[in-house]
């Protein structure tokens, strides 16, 4: 028989990386969110359980319950032999860690497949997630990049990143860029992933010497920053990132790749239009309508974004404790990196 874990015990296994984790709900329920590193290896897809669902509320529990046997039986051979090929410790989980994952754990039972229950499945997870967030102290010290649309904070990120320094990248982690425009080519998270990817990277990183990310405002896309992030923020060493304007408007065209999203980018700005100067509006519609990209970034950072940082930068009453003017997001990356490791004591 198979054996119930707890989320608790299963965080335990999965730090020493004992155990994979799989989700046997449908493909959307995993798409929409689900254990950060788990599998997918559905029980039901999508339309079989829409239709298991359908005969469980108009005909019967009964009914569901035959629809759904006969569809487990007649891909059970595949559905065992994805589990089988997975060599190491296993765990399953549904919403509730109900009948789902009972039947895939007694099933890869019988044949002689031992897998753990997550007791309580995603709901128990969330819950623990949502708790773990509320309570967590994490203990390295932070430093918060600053800077006008356009800096290279993300790319400063993930350049110290590949040099191997610690870094919380939030917007990656919201799936979306903070702005109006932030969720061009992107697909945005909800709160959900988010505050599972984030919880993953605050215990990945809970020994660091330090932590870097970009200051953030409370809501990023269609999520909230928690207040472990916000509270990082407040007490941490605040570095600003100044650029040139036309070093600034090539970062945002090579981010953003507008001319493979011309109708996201318009439908952007008409959100923003009636904020901005008629004239000025007028003109960056022109620019964005022609292809012309450059000038209608331009014309956004000079009169739209650029005042806007200039507001939101002063609710936050944070003391700038160093000033990169840099030519280039290399150069200003290298700089980032030397402030870093001064104030830090973590000099190569």
């Amino acid at each position: 028989m198979f054996q119930d874990i707890t989320v608790d015990e299963w965080a335990v296994l999965r730090s020493n990386k004992e155990l994979v984790l799989i989700d046997v709900r449908s493909p959307s329920e995993y798409r929409a969110a689900t254990v950060p590193g788990s599998l997918n290896i559905p029980l039901f897809d999508d339309q079989e359980r829409a239709e298991i669902g359908t005969l469980y509320k108009q005909v019967s529990v009964q009914a569901a319950k035959e629809r759904g046997l006969e569809i487990v039986s007649a891909k059970l051979p595949s559905f065992i032999k994805q589990f089988s090929e997975i060599n190491h410790k296993k765990a399953v989980f549904c919403w509730r860690g109900g009948m789902r994952s009972k039947t895939t754990a007694t099933l890869l039972s019988l044949m002689g497949i031992h897998a753990y229950r997550l007791s309580g499945g995603y709901r128990a997870y969330r819950q623990w997630a949502v708790e773990q967030l509320q309570t967590i102290r994490f203990a390295p010290p932070a430093f918060v990049l600053h800077g006008h649309t356009g800096s290279g904070k993300t790319a400063i990120l993930q350049g110290l990143k590949q040099k191997g320094h610690p870094i919380l990248d939030i917007e990656g982690m919201a799936g979306h860029r903070g702005s109006i425009f932030g969720e061009i080519g992107l697909q945005a998270h909800n709160q959900k992933t988010f505050d599972s990817l984030l919880l993953n990277e605050l215990h990945a990183n809970s020994s660091a010497p330090y932590v870097i990310f970009e200051a953030e405002n409370r809501k990023v896309g269609k999520v909230t920053l928690p207040e472990v992030l916000m509270d990082k923020r407040a007490s941490g060493y605040h570095i600003l990132i100044e650029l040139p304007l036309e070093a600034r408007v090539r970062q945002i065209i090579e981010d953003y790749r507008p001319w493979e999203h011309p109708e996201e980018c318009m439908n952007a700005f008409k959100r923003i239009r009636a904020r901005i100067h008629t004239p000025v509006a007028a003109d960056i519609e022109f620019f964005l309508k022609n292809e012309q990209y450059d000038t209608a970034v331009e014309l956004l950072l000079i009169h739209y974004y650029d005042p806007r940082y200039s507001h939101s930068s002063g609710l936050h009453q944070e003391i700038i404790s160093s000033e990169v003017r840099a030519s280039s997001v290399q150069e200003a990356l290298l700089a980032v990196e030397q402030i870093v490791g001064t104030v830090s004591g973590q000099s190569a």
